[in-house]
């Protein structure tokens, strides 16, 4: 740790609040919250030997903080929230989910309509939910209907209009779905009455919508009026089986969110709903892939805090299977173990332990696949083994000049990207594929041998005869030849070339194997494309920067570590170039940049 960087961990105050860690380009990498900032962040380089991998690589690359002081622990949580999701830190897990949920809307206009959208603009109306489906929305709003006339046309209806009679009833007129307001035959105020009845339904209030039509029932029938009392005998027959569809627990349980989680190493499952009188009114699954061995405390914390302000839920009740680090006092957070509640919580790990189940068998499936993928390649190439470790090698050059070459690595038919090397060509000068194909495999498989680790089941050799007697030259000299099966496979015909065999294999064009062997030496020619022009452009970066008097090798490479590329050189602030280099460097850069912008 640095003098700098050790000087601000001492000065941090012992108060809630939010810490910020960036690396030496400036990058915001991880944001984190703490009831105490001091003791928090001190933790972090004081108790190295405890953490695991990902956060003492965190920890390495740390160059400088930031801190925000928060009123309580729970406001730090809403503070880091924002952080993340405004700049998505590579070190902070992020819910990426850019769906937007539906919601039903009483608009604001003279006999309102109900309509559903997914866009939320309180303006325009009085939303309800969000619903977790467009289905489980559409049967709530199928009800309001059955239950209620109220208009689906988008006329203007306003006094004047009507007054005037520029409207005619519509077909949803004739078939008792509408009273006619467009033609003055529904006076506003019943329309609103309506309005106000269907308002119960969308905040899921039934009970007070069934005892308003007993009540009416009831009334009906004293004064003999037997065919309005049927109706609203239909209607809570309606309600009921609505009801029916939808209760899974004692009615009495209403305005709770429910969150629970499962969790193996590398990632965790949640599912969040929300309960009113007994129904679920939403439901959502999400998966996250844990990133810095979060606890399931930290986690769950954070997702019913995210969701709980995506679909604005006022509830104060929080039922979970882990306790959440709530500190607000009107929320009350509560891990059941018998009665109804616990009945909730047992029917929202049966939705994550579902969704754990469809994933396993994905990914068992998935295996197979590649399995049987892998055993039709064994058989094409007719190799002793299953092609299990896969390596493919490809050059590039750009008319001769800056030489490279990459390996990638495919493990079980899938790409192992920490397996992928770069090469610079080091013994070869000048546009030789085959002597630099030989130069890099007898590199990577002698430092293989050194390092004593595993060996290829097929290697790969992106080329025809040429390539492929190269790469059998290295690997004759490290006694590896006849050990690890090689061939070439040559692009224009996708011939599949063997050692000492002049004749080429042509695999059927529609083999799983051959496709196999296609990804494989396209994603080796793109990471050797992808490298050829990252280090022309750095080669070109340093010869421009070179012609700038004053400046040396050091900032150079300081501008090339910020900056990338001429172009956001140029386009740079005073600020951002002296924060990079230094006030008298940045002075000498912007002078340069304003001669260059000036000749152009």
């Amino acid at each position: 740790m640095s003098d700098d960087l050790r000087e601000q961990v001492s000065s941090l105050p012992d108060s809630p609040g939010i810490y910020r860690f960036y690396d030496k380009s400036g990058t915001l990498i991880y944001v984190g919250k703490a009831k105490s900032l001091r003791k928090r962040v001190n933790s972090y380089f004081t108790k190295q030997s405890q953490y695991n991998r990902k956060t003492e690589k965190l920890v390495s690359e740390i160059r400088n903080l930031e801190f925000t002081i928060a009123n309580s622990e729970f406001d730090a949580l809403l503070l880091e929230n924002n952080f993340i999701k405004q700049y998505q830190p590579r070190y902070n897990i992020l819910l990426k989910d850019d769906k937007t949920f539906p919601y039903l809307c009483i608009l604001k206009e003279p006999f309102p309509r109900i309509i559903y959208t997914r866009k939320y603009i309180p303006q325009q109306g009085e939303y309800f939910g969000p619903y977790s489906s467009v289905v489980s929305m559409k049967s709530v709003l199928e009800l309001v209907r059955k239950l209620y006339t109220i208009r689906t046309c988008n006329l203007a209806l306003t006094q004047e209009n009507i007054q005037k009679k520029k409207f005619k009833v519509c077909l949803e007129y004739h078939l008792g779905n509408c009273k006619g307001p467009c033609e003055g035959l529904q006076e506003e105020q019943s329309y609103l009455e309506d309005i106000h009845h269907a308002r119960n339904i969308l905040r899921g209030n039934l009970s007070i919508v069934e005892n308003h039509f007993r009540q009416q029932m009831t009334e009906a029938a004293s004064q003999m009026e037997f065919e309005r009392a049927e109706q609203y005998r239909s209607k809570l027959d309606l309600l009921d089986r609505f009801q029916a569809k939808s209760l899974v627990v004692n009615r009495k349980l209403t305005g709770i969110d429910v969150i629970t989680i499962t969790s193996t190493e590398h990632e965790s499952l949640i599912n969040f709903m929300q309960i009113r009188e007994g129904a679920i009114v939403f439901s959502k699954n999400v998966e996250i892939r844990k990133k810095m061995d979060e606890s399931d405390e930290e986690l769950i914390t954070m997702v019913a805090q995210q969701i709980r302000n995506d679909i604005k839920s006022g509830h104060n009740v929080i039922l979970s299977n882990v306790p959440l680090q709530v500190t607000d006092p009107l929320i009350e957070n509560i891990v059941p173990v018998i009665g109804d509640k616990k009945k909730l919580i047992e029917l929202s790990l049966k939705n994550v332990l579902y969704l754990k189940g469809k994933k396993e068998a994905f990914r068992h499936e998935l295996q197979d696949r590649h399995l049987s993928v892998l055993q039709e390649l064994q058989k094409s190439l007719s190799l002793q083994q299953l092609p299990r470790i896969i390596e493919c090698f490809d050059n590039s050059n750009f008319q001769g000049t800056d030489s490279v070459a990459s390996m990638v690595r495919f493990v079980d038919g899938k790409p192992d990207k920490s397996g992928y090397r770069h090469f610079n060509i080091k013994s070869v000068q000048g546009p030789n594929d085959f002597a630099s194909m030989k130069e890099i495999v007898g590199r990577r498989y002698s430092r293989l041998i050194d390092e004593n680790k595993e060996l290829p089941n097929l290697i790969i050799v992106d080329g025809g005869k040429g390539q492929l007697g190269s790469a059998l030259d290295a690997l004759s000299e490290l006694q590896l030849y006849g050990k690890i099966p090689v061939v070439g496979i040559a692009k224009r015909l996708e011939e599949i070339y063997y050692p000492n065999d002049p004749i080429p294999l042509h695999i059927h064009k529609k083999s799983q194997g051959l496709k196999l062997m296609q990804q494989i030496r396209d994603e080796a020619h793109r990471f050797a494309i992808t490298f050829h022009r990252l280090k022309r452009s750095k080669s070109s970066l340093i010869s421009e920067l070179e012609t700038i008097e004053g400046i040396g090798s050091k900032t150079i490479d300081i501008l090339q570590q910020a900056f990338k590329s001429v172009k956001k050189i140029l386009g740079a602030t005073p600020e951002e170039l002296e924060k990079a280099v230094g006030k008298s460097k940045s002075l000498i850069i912007v002078e340069w940049a304003k001669n260059k912008k000036d000749a152009v």
